[in-house]
């Protein structure tokens, strides 16, 4: 689902990139680690804080992006422009990841799962496109808050079949992932790093 204007609004400030560069990252950094010289997809995008983050902090070497909205692609486009060939940005949907299976050796999710009706979809698309040993690394809204009766006025999100941390855990060990670490916070955020197996 798109983003309305609240939405955009919310996620399109210093405040929002502040918290995602001092804490979210580091905290997703100290739980599954750097991917040094990797190839990397970020799943939406939005403007390009994301894909900042996966060159500079997890320190890959390259990283493919896509949004659902063509305005979020044209302000990562700007945003990232000096970052020539290492990144790649399309306009795209997470339920079908517009790459070859086994492509990535890691897959970010900066709160996108939550936005999408089918989300188990977008696990097993995230599990198709990582190579054996890929980590996905996933900060997630819980249903706790996505429900929530003020939250919901505000918000566009998908009401049936949201998810809460267990319900997350469940839904990656089911697509065939091994989680590696997570992390709560009052039960409406989620971070995991999970790992795709080597064999199966």
């Amino acid at each position: 689902m798109l983003l309305n204007r609240f939405e955009k609004l919310l996620m399109n400030n210093p405040v929002r990139e502040a918290i995602q560069r001092h804490l979210e990252a580091r905290w997703l950094l100290a739980m599954g680690g750097p991917v040094a010289g990797a190839r990397a997809l970020e799943i939406g995008c939005g403007r390009g804080v994301g894909t900042e983050l996966v060159l500079d902090v997890f320190r890959a070497e390259h990283v493919d992006a896509f949004d659902l909205d063509p305005d979020m692609i044209a302000r990562a486009r700007e945003r990232l422009a000096p970052r020539g060939d290492r990144v790649r940005l399309w306009v795209g949907d997470a339920e079908h990841i517009d790459a070859e299976a086994a492509t990535y050796d890691a897959v970010f999710d900066f709160g996108i799962v939550h936005h999408v009706p089918r989300w188990r979809d977008v696990l097993a698309e995230v599990y198709r496109v990582l190579k054996p040993g890929g980590r996905f690394y996933a900060e997630e809204v819980l249903a706790k808050l996505i429900l929530d009766p003020v939250w919901s006025r505000l918000t566009d999100h998908p009401s049936a079949d949201r998810f809460d941390g267990e319900g997350f855990r469940a839904a990656l060990v089911a697509t065939g992932f091994e989680i590696v670490a997570s992390k709560g916070l009052l039960d409406r955020f989620v971070w995991f790093v999970a790992r795709k197996p080597t064999a199966s």
